[in-house]
Protein backbone atom coordinates (compact mmCIF):
# COMPACT_ATOMS: atom_id res chain seq x y z
CA UNK A 1 0.00 0.00 0.00
CA UNK A 2 1.58 3.70 -0.68
CA UNK A 3 2.46 4.93 2.12
CA UNK A 4 1.79 8.51 2.55
CA UNK A 5 4.45 11.05 4.20
CA UNK A 6 3.44 12.69 6.87
CA UNK A 7 3.58 15.71 8.28
CA UNK A 8 7.80 16.84 9.94
CA UNK A 9 7.18 16.08 13.18
CA UNK A 10 8.70 18.89 15.83
CA UNK A 11 12.20 17.84 16.01
CA UNK A 12 12.46 17.46 12.05
CA UNK A 13 11.26 20.81 11.55
CA UNK A 14 13.77 22.08 14.74
CA UNK A 15 16.57 20.45 12.52
CA UNK A 16 15.86 21.84 9.03
CA UNK A 17 15.99 19.53 5.81
CA UNK A 18 15.52 16.09 8.01
CA UNK A 19 13.01 13.57 6.88
CA UNK A 20 10.15 12.13 9.32
CA UNK A 21 11.57 9.94 12.14
CA UNK A 22 9.13 6.95 10.63
CA UNK A 23 11.41 7.09 7.40
CA UNK A 24 14.83 7.56 9.42
CA UNK A 25 14.28 4.56 11.42
CA UNK A 26 11.80 2.99 9.23
CA UNK A 27 10.44 -0.62 10.32
CA UNK A 28 13.48 -2.35 11.35
CA UNK A 29 14.24 -4.11 14.85
CA UNK A 30 17.97 -2.51 14.03
CA UNK A 31 16.82 0.58 13.69
CA UNK A 32 14.28 0.86 16.20
CA UNK A 33 17.24 -0.03 18.70
CA UNK A 34 18.91 2.85 17.24
CA UNK A 35 16.03 5.16 17.67
CA UNK A 36 15.81 3.78 21.34
CA UNK A 37 19.46 4.12 22.24
CA UNK A 38 19.62 7.50 20.73
CA UNK A 39 16.55 8.71 22.69
CA UNK A 40 18.56 7.86 26.42
CA UNK A 41 21.91 9.08 24.88
CA UNK A 42 21.06 12.63 23.56
CA UNK A 43 20.24 14.39 26.69
CA UNK A 44 23.84 13.17 28.30
CA UNK A 45 27.35 15.25 27.64
CA UNK A 46 28.99 12.40 26.65
CA UNK A 47 30.74 11.66 23.06
CA UNK A 48 29.17 9.44 20.94
CA UNK A 49 30.33 7.98 17.87
CA UNK A 50 27.99 6.70 14.98
CA UNK A 51 29.22 3.91 12.98
CA UNK A 52 28.19 2.23 9.31
CA UNK A 53 28.33 2.27 5.65
CA UNK A 54 28.79 5.33 3.30
CA UNK A 55 25.50 6.88 2.63
CA UNK A 56 23.79 5.09 5.61
CA UNK A 57 22.41 8.02 7.07
CA UNK A 58 24.92 9.29 10.03
CA UNK A 59 24.75 12.63 9.23
CA UNK A 60 21.35 13.09 10.15
CA UNK A 61 21.62 11.08 13.11
CA UNK A 62 24.29 13.44 14.27
CA UNK A 63 22.12 16.37 13.98
CA UNK A 64 19.01 14.59 15.89
CA UNK A 65 21.00 13.95 18.43
CA UNK A 66 22.07 17.26 19.12
CA UNK A 67 18.47 18.18 18.25
CA UNK A 68 17.86 16.12 21.59
CA UNK A 69 20.38 17.49 24.03
CA UNK A 70 20.45 20.21 25.59
CA UNK A 71 22.37 22.26 23.83
CA UNK A 72 19.98 22.25 20.66
CA UNK A 73 19.87 26.03 21.22
CA UNK A 74 23.82 26.40 20.49
CA UNK A 75 25.61 25.74 17.10
CA UNK A 76 25.98 22.24 15.44
CA UNK A 77 29.80 22.43 13.96
CA UNK A 78 30.57 19.66 11.13
CA UNK A 79 34.09 19.19 10.20
CA UNK A 80 34.30 17.14 7.13
CA UNK A 81 37.62 15.49 8.18
CA UNK A 82 38.74 13.80 4.69
CA UNK A 83 37.75 17.00 2.69
CA UNK A 84 40.00 19.43 4.29
CA UNK A 85 44.01 19.05 3.78
CA UNK A 86 45.73 17.80 6.86
CA UNK A 87 47.92 20.20 6.81
CA UNK A 88 44.87 23.11 7.11
CA UNK A 89 43.23 20.65 8.97
CA UNK A 90 45.01 21.59 12.42
CA UNK A 91 44.37 25.48 11.84
CA UNK A 92 40.71 25.06 10.89
CA UNK A 93 39.81 23.04 13.93
CA UNK A 94 41.95 24.72 16.56
CA UNK A 95 42.55 28.22 15.51
CA UNK A 96 45.65 30.16 15.20
CA UNK A 97 46.71 33.44 16.54
CA UNK A 98 48.34 36.70 14.75
CA UNK A 99 51.67 35.81 13.11
CA UNK A 100 51.65 31.92 13.80
CA UNK A 101 52.77 31.01 10.41
CA UNK A 102 53.16 33.17 6.97
CA UNK A 103 49.50 34.27 5.90
CA UNK A 104 48.56 34.71 9.24
CA UNK A 105 47.54 38.15 9.47
CA UNK A 106 45.06 38.53 12.22
CA UNK A 107 43.78 35.76 14.86
CA UNK A 108 41.00 33.13 13.98
CA UNK A 109 39.25 30.91 15.97
CA UNK A 110 38.74 27.50 14.60
CA UNK A 111 35.67 25.49 14.61
CA UNK A 112 35.70 24.19 18.19
CA UNK A 113 35.72 27.46 19.22
CA UNK A 114 32.70 27.90 17.27
CA UNK A 115 31.05 25.26 18.80
CA UNK A 116 31.04 26.25 22.19
CA UNK A 117 28.04 25.14 24.21
CA UNK A 118 26.82 23.07 21.08
CA UNK A 119 28.39 20.28 19.23
CA UNK A 120 31.02 19.41 17.38
CA UNK A 121 30.47 16.54 14.35
CA UNK A 122 34.00 15.12 13.16
CA UNK A 123 32.58 13.14 10.11
CA UNK A 124 35.24 10.64 9.34
CA UNK A 125 37.31 10.48 11.99
CA UNK A 126 39.60 8.07 11.06
CA UNK A 127 41.15 10.46 9.10
CA UNK A 128 42.38 12.12 11.78
CA UNK A 129 46.21 12.38 11.81
CA UNK A 130 47.47 11.14 14.85
CA UNK A 131 49.09 14.77 15.60
CA UNK A 132 45.98 15.66 15.79
CA UNK A 133 44.14 12.98 17.43
CA UNK A 134 46.09 13.87 20.42
CA UNK A 135 44.96 17.37 20.50
CA UNK A 136 41.65 15.97 20.25
CA UNK A 137 42.22 13.96 22.96
CA UNK A 138 43.30 16.35 25.26
CA UNK A 139 39.72 18.47 24.42
CA UNK A 140 38.02 15.39 25.72
CA UNK A 141 40.10 14.82 28.32
CA UNK A 142 39.89 18.21 29.99
CA UNK A 143 37.52 20.71 27.71
CA UNK A 144 41.01 22.39 26.68
CA UNK A 145 42.80 23.32 23.88
CA UNK A 146 46.05 25.65 22.16
CA UNK A 147 45.37 27.53 19.32
CA UNK A 148 48.36 27.35 16.85
CA UNK A 149 50.97 30.23 18.17
CA UNK A 150 49.33 30.53 21.28
CA UNK A 151 51.03 30.37 24.68
CA UNK A 152 47.87 29.87 26.69
CA UNK A 153 45.34 26.52 26.60
CA UNK A 154 41.59 27.93 26.31
CA UNK A 155 38.48 26.30 27.55
CA UNK A 156 35.21 25.37 26.20
CA UNK A 157 32.30 23.33 27.07
CA UNK A 158 31.30 21.20 23.89
CA UNK A 159 29.86 17.77 23.01
CA UNK A 160 31.30 15.55 20.58
CA UNK A 161 29.79 13.51 17.97
CA UNK A 162 32.58 11.18 16.06
CA UNK A 163 31.16 9.37 12.98
CA UNK A 164 32.96 6.84 10.68
CA UNK A 165 32.11 4.22 7.67
CA UNK A 166 35.54 2.18 8.98
CA UNK A 167 36.33 -0.59 11.83
CA UNK A 168 38.32 1.67 14.25
CA UNK A 169 39.63 -1.44 16.16
CA UNK A 170 41.38 -2.73 12.95
CA UNK A 171 42.85 1.03 12.36
CA UNK A 172 44.27 0.42 16.37
CA UNK A 173 45.96 -2.40 14.84
CA UNK A 174 47.71 -0.48 12.39
CA UNK A 175 48.82 1.85 14.28
CA UNK A 176 47.18 4.77 12.48
CA UNK A 177 44.11 5.48 15.15
CA UNK A 178 45.08 6.13 18.72
CA UNK A 179 43.53 3.40 21.35
CA UNK A 180 43.01 5.63 23.94
CA UNK A 181 41.00 8.46 21.62
CA UNK A 182 39.00 5.29 20.63
CA UNK A 183 37.69 4.92 24.22
CA UNK A 184 37.12 8.51 24.74
CA UNK A 185 35.13 8.81 21.99
CA UNK A 186 33.41 5.61 21.83
CA UNK A 187 31.29 6.19 25.50
CA UNK A 188 28.29 5.34 23.51
CA UNK A 189 28.13 3.98 19.71
CA UNK A 190 25.11 3.96 17.47
CA UNK A 191 25.43 1.30 14.18
CA UNK A 192 23.67 2.13 11.31
CA UNK A 193 22.44 -1.19 9.10
CA UNK A 194 23.00 -0.81 5.44
CA UNK A 195 20.06 -0.77 3.25
CA UNK A 196 20.20 -4.39 2.37
CA UNK A 197 20.25 -5.32 5.74
CA UNK A 198 16.51 -3.23 5.82
CA UNK A 199 14.73 -4.14 2.73
CA UNK A 200 11.01 -3.47 4.72
CA UNK A 201 12.25 0.21 4.46
CA UNK A 202 12.99 0.41 0.82
CA UNK A 203 9.11 0.80 -0.18
CA UNK A 204 8.08 3.51 2.20
CA UNK A 205 11.92 5.16 1.52
CA UNK A 206 11.31 5.38 -2.40
CA UNK A 207 7.71 7.20 -1.84
CA UNK A 208 9.10 9.75 0.38
CA UNK A 209 11.96 10.58 -2.14
CA UNK A 210 9.65 10.46 -5.01
CA UNK A 211 7.05 12.82 -3.27
CA UNK A 212 10.14 15.08 -1.64
CA UNK A 213 11.88 16.21 -5.40
CA UNK A 214 8.30 16.07 -6.92
CA UNK A 215 7.58 18.81 -4.71
CA UNK A 216 11.43 20.51 -4.87
CA UNK A 217 11.72 19.94 -8.65
CA UNK A 218 7.59 20.58 -9.47
CA UNK A 219 7.34 17.75 -11.19
CA UNK A 220 4.99 14.79 -11.50
CA UNK A 221 6.52 11.49 -11.97
CA UNK A 222 4.14 9.05 -11.48
CA UNK A 223 4.96 6.00 -8.63
CA UNK A 224 6.95 3.45 -9.37
CA UNK A 225 5.08 0.16 -11.54
CA UNK A 226 5.21 -3.04 -8.78
CA UNK A 227 7.67 -4.66 -10.89
CA UNK A 228 10.21 -2.06 -10.58
CA UNK A 229 9.45 -2.05 -6.67
CA UNK A 230 10.53 -5.73 -6.47
CA UNK A 231 13.21 -4.96 -8.39
CA UNK A 232 13.91 -2.16 -5.77
CA UNK A 233 13.56 -4.20 -3.26
CA UNK A 234 16.10 -6.87 -4.02
CA UNK A 235 18.56 -4.32 -5.14
CA UNK A 236 22.11 -4.94 -3.31
CA UNK A 237 22.12 -0.91 -2.84
CA UNK A 238 25.97 -0.68 -1.97
CA UNK A 239 25.68 2.96 -1.90
CA UNK A 240 23.23 2.90 0.58
CA UNK A 241 19.86 5.51 1.28
CA UNK A 242 22.44 7.77 -0.51
CA UNK A 243 21.96 6.07 -3.63
CA UNK A 244 18.33 5.21 -3.45
CA UNK A 245 18.15 8.83 -3.15
CA UNK A 246 20.34 9.63 -6.34
CA UNK A 247 17.91 7.19 -7.84
CA UNK A 248 14.90 8.76 -7.25
CA UNK A 249 16.10 12.16 -8.39
CA UNK A 250 17.02 11.19 -11.31
CA UNK A 251 13.78 9.36 -11.72
CA UNK A 252 11.90 12.26 -11.38
CA UNK A 253 13.58 14.86 -13.17
CA UNK A 254 13.66 12.33 -16.47
CA UNK A 255 10.29 11.03 -15.69
CA UNK A 256 10.50 7.72 -16.86
CA UNK A 257 11.48 4.10 -15.29
CA UNK A 258 13.88 3.52 -18.14
CA UNK A 259 16.14 5.47 -17.49
CA UNK A 260 16.84 3.98 -13.74
CA UNK A 261 16.10 0.52 -14.67
CA UNK A 262 19.49 0.37 -16.44
CA UNK A 263 21.57 1.07 -12.62
CA UNK A 264 19.01 -1.83 -11.31
CA UNK A 265 20.42 -4.64 -13.88
CA UNK A 266 22.58 -7.30 -11.67
CA UNK A 267 25.48 -6.39 -11.44
CA UNK A 268 27.50 -10.07 -12.47
CA UNK A 269 30.83 -10.15 -11.68
CA UNK A 270 33.50 -10.52 -14.74
CA UNK A 271 35.16 -13.48 -13.08
CA UNK A 272 38.05 -14.75 -14.51
CA UNK A 273 36.61 -17.00 -17.84
CA UNK A 274 39.93 -19.01 -18.62
CA UNK A 275 40.75 -20.26 -22.25
CA UNK A 276 40.99 -23.55 -21.60
CA UNK A 277 43.14 -25.95 -24.51
CA UNK A 278 41.17 -29.47 -24.28
CA UNK A 279 43.94 -30.69 -26.61
CA UNK A 280 46.72 -30.84 -23.69
CA UNK A 281 47.68 -30.48 -20.02
CA UNK A 282 45.18 -28.40 -17.97
CA UNK A 283 47.22 -26.79 -14.79
CA UNK A 284 43.96 -25.71 -12.25
CA UNK A 285 47.23 -24.43 -10.32
CA UNK A 286 48.56 -22.29 -13.30
CA UNK A 287 44.60 -21.41 -14.07
CA UNK A 288 44.16 -20.79 -9.91
CA UNK A 289 46.87 -18.15 -9.87
CA UNK A 290 45.72 -16.25 -13.05
CA UNK A 291 41.69 -16.02 -11.67
CA UNK A 292 43.54 -14.69 -8.31
CA UNK A 293 45.93 -12.07 -9.97
CA UNK A 294 42.82 -10.66 -12.60
CA UNK A 295 40.46 -10.47 -9.25
CA UNK A 296 43.45 -8.75 -6.77
CA UNK A 297 43.32 -5.84 -9.20
CA UNK A 298 39.96 -5.42 -9.55
CA UNK A 299 39.26 -5.37 -6.08
CA UNK A 300 42.65 -3.03 -5.47
CA UNK A 301 41.45 -0.52 -8.49
CA UNK A 302 38.18 -0.45 -6.39
CA UNK A 303 39.52 0.47 -3.05
CA UNK A 304 42.38 2.81 -5.13
CA UNK A 305 39.68 4.84 -6.63
CA UNK A 306 37.56 5.08 -3.26
CA UNK A 307 40.39 6.74 -1.28
CA UNK A 308 41.23 9.17 -4.62
CA UNK A 309 44.10 6.89 -5.47
CA UNK A 310 45.89 7.89 -1.93
CA UNK A 311 48.15 4.67 -2.24
CA UNK A 312 49.17 4.56 1.45
CA UNK A 313 45.54 5.00 2.62
CA UNK A 314 44.66 2.15 0.08
CA UNK A 315 47.09 -0.15 1.64
CA UNK A 316 45.62 0.41 5.07
CA UNK A 317 42.68 -0.38 3.82
CA UNK A 318 43.43 -3.43 2.59
CA UNK A 319 45.57 -4.35 5.55
CA UNK A 320 49.07 -4.77 3.38
CA UNK A 321 52.51 -3.10 3.27
CA UNK A 322 52.43 -0.05 1.22
CA UNK A 323 55.64 -2.01 -0.81
CA UNK A 324 53.08 -5.02 -1.25
CA UNK A 325 50.73 -2.56 -2.89
CA UNK A 326 52.87 -1.11 -5.30
CA UNK A 327 54.33 -4.47 -6.36
CA UNK A 328 50.28 -5.66 -6.72
CA UNK A 329 49.52 -2.45 -8.44
CA UNK A 330 52.59 -3.20 -11.21
CA UNK A 331 51.49 -7.12 -11.57
CA UNK A 332 48.20 -6.55 -11.93
CA UNK A 333 48.83 -3.67 -15.14
CA UNK A 334 46.71 -0.80 -13.01
CA UNK A 335 47.98 2.38 -13.83
CA UNK A 336 50.41 3.97 -11.06
CA UNK A 337 48.09 6.91 -10.98
CA UNK A 338 44.76 8.11 -11.66
CA UNK A 339 45.91 10.54 -14.13
CA UNK A 340 47.78 7.51 -15.77
CA UNK A 341 46.65 6.24 -19.24
CA UNK A 342 44.10 3.92 -19.01
CA UNK A 343 45.91 0.58 -18.90
CA UNK A 344 45.62 -2.11 -21.86
CA UNK A 345 43.40 -5.15 -20.51
CA UNK A 346 45.20 -7.56 -18.32
CA UNK A 347 47.03 -10.64 -19.87
CA UNK A 348 47.62 -13.23 -17.58
CA UNK A 349 51.37 -13.45 -17.25
CA UNK A 350 52.85 -16.91 -18.45
CA UNK A 351 53.11 -19.47 -15.79
CA UNK A 352 54.77 -22.81 -16.29
CA UNK A 353 53.10 -25.56 -15.70
CA UNK A 354 53.35 -27.31 -12.46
Amino acid sequence: MHATVSPLSPLAQSLGEIPPESIVFGRTEAMRSVRERLTKIASANVPVLIHGESGTGKDIIARMVHGLSPWKSGPLVKVNCPAIPGTLLESELFGYEKGAFTGAYGAKPGRVEMAHRGTLFLDEISELELGLQSKLLQLLQDGQFCRIGAQEDKKVEVRIVCATNRNLEVEIESGTFRQDLFYRINVVSLYLPPLRERRGDVEELVHYFLEYYNRKFNCRARALSSELMTVLQKYHWPGNIRELENLMKRYVILGNEEAIAGDLAPRQASFFNPDIDFDGPISLKKLTRQAVRELEGKIILKVLQANHWNRKKTARALNISYRALLYKIRDSGLPANRSARRPQPMVPQSVAAD
